[in-house]
């Protein structure tokens, strides 16, 4: 893994994953072992968009191995606003730093960055496409509270079309077994046919599309909500038309099995209800937190420190 650039989920094997989510729960658990781990080492974070919780993780996560981050968080505070390629901005940031994290809205981005970069690039978001961190930290919530990756029905909910989470969550969780997904989303934001043919059918994946999440609700074992992306939006009528497709509240939680699991990207607008927050099966938080240690743990293993 030292030195490998992760700009798709897949592009670790489940060996990999296994190996990084177990040196993750080993940081959880004793966390002060790790804490100068990185020492001497610099995270270049590289945020061509707004972000707050990928950015503070990854800075987070480099700042408790015991290394310094560098970077900018808006293009406009960099050589891009003059004119700069991607190209020679990633030349000379991998001079400078030990590995990347880039988040930027033109996908493919990440794939280019990697082409030029001397250290590892790591993806942190390439517009509507992957989000692969992101997914590490989905896939280690649901191993620490659902005690297995395998044999869930996971419900999507929200915009399946733009939400690079979702179609990062898919690709990693269709290499996993007895996995059924139903996909919950109006007409127009339903998932991409390629990740239905690609993935899902190539994959002999069971999976359902619907419109109501209340019809549903009571099957699924993991529920991942999600916002709808005002960002991805070219017309604002659209976008005020569906913003509010759905909203998870009691209501909704009270015909829910009472182990599942409601999971969250962040940040949310107002698709899961305030309320929601205090039932023991809102596990969004909990997971924005395991995404700082499976990053640390994703630097450890790609910089070749342990």
């Amino acid at each position: 893994m030292i030195n490998k650039h992760l700009i798709d989920p897949m592009d670790f094997s489940i060996y990999e994953l296994d190996e990084i989510f177990k040196l993750a729960q080993e940081i959880i658990a004793e966390p002060k072992r790790f804490s100068h781990m990185c020492d001497g080492k610099i995270l270049a974070a590289l945020f061509y968009e707004p972000s707050t919780r990928t950015r503070f993780s990854f800075e987070a996560a480099m700042m408790r191995l015991g290394g310094n981050i560098l970077g900018f968080s808006e293009p406009n505070s960099s050589s891009a606003s003059k004119g700069e390629t991607l190209a020679d901005t990633i030349k000379m940031v991998s001079i400078y730093a030990d590995v990347i994290a880039m988040r930027h809205p033109k996908e493919g981005s990440a794939r280019v960055a990697s082409k030029y970069s001397s250290v590892p690039v790591i993806n942190a978001g390439d517009g509507g496409h992957q989000h692969p961190t992101q997914t590490l930290t989905d896939l280690l919530t649901i191993k620490i509270l659902k005690k297995k990756l395998t044999g869930h029905t996971i419900g999507i909910c929200g915009d399946l079309k733009y939400g690079r989470t979702v179609h990062s969550l898919i690709k990693a969780m269709s290499r996993y077994e007895n996995i059924k997904f139903i996909l919950i989303s109006p007409k127009e934001l339903k998932i991409p046919e390629y990740i239905k043919e690609e993935i899902l059918s190539k994959n002999n994946i069971e999976f359902k599309e619907v419109e109501r999440l209340e019809e549903v609700i009571s099957e699924l074992d993991i529920l991942y909500m999600t916002r709808i992306q005002k960002e991805r939006f070219f017309n604002e009528e659209e976008y005020l038309r569906l913003k509010d497709s759905y909203i998870l509240d009691l209501e909704k939680m009270n015909v829910a099995k009472d182990d599942m699991i409601v999971m969250h990207p962040l940040p949310r607008v107002n698709e899961i209800a305030m309320e929601v927050d205090y039932d023991s099966r809102a596990a969004y938080f909990k997971q924005a937190e395991y995404g700082m240690y499976v990053r640390m743990a994703l630097i450890v293993k790609l910089l070749g420190v342990m």
